[in-house]
């Protein structure tokens, strides 16, 4: 059962691969924005574990980040979230992540509820 105030938890060891220089976003060895924002939707979308129903998932619609702080690699950072609001089949979340000196992000995230084959249809009938 998916209800407000859900919390999920995640962490990330920042390595190499993790970093501005590697993925393209910058040219520091700091943990890029992007795997920010990569590990804020894992959190969230992993906090409703079996909570929906079959042949249901969820699918990130928005996310609005502010990345505050630079991490550097081999930095533990946990991330949280918390299902604020549930609008119909819209979820949205407010996150988290911190690294060992405070917090590094914070973020609003939506996801919605869709069903799973439709959505791929879906999907599939863009490339035609």
């Amino acid at each position: 059962m998916i209800s407000k105030g859900l919390i999920g938890k995640s962490e990330l060891i920042v390595s190499e691969q993790d970093t501005a220089a590697a993925v393209g976003s910058g040219t520091l060895n700091v943990l890029a924005t992007p795997k920010v924002a990569a590990l804020m939707e894992l959190t969230a979308w992993k906090s409703l574990g079996d909570g929906l129903e079959e042949g249901a998932t969820t699918v990130g619609t928005f996310l609005s980040l502010s990345h505050l702080a630079p991490t550097p690699v081999g930095a533990r950072v946990q991330c949280e979230s918390c299902l604020e609001e549930i609008n119909g089949k819209e979820l949205t979340f407010r996150l988290t992540a911190s690294d060992g000196s405070g917090i590094i992000a914070r973020a609003e995230h939506k996801r919605v509820i869709v069903n799973t084959a439709r959505f791929l249809s879906k999907a599939e009938s863009r490339t035609n």
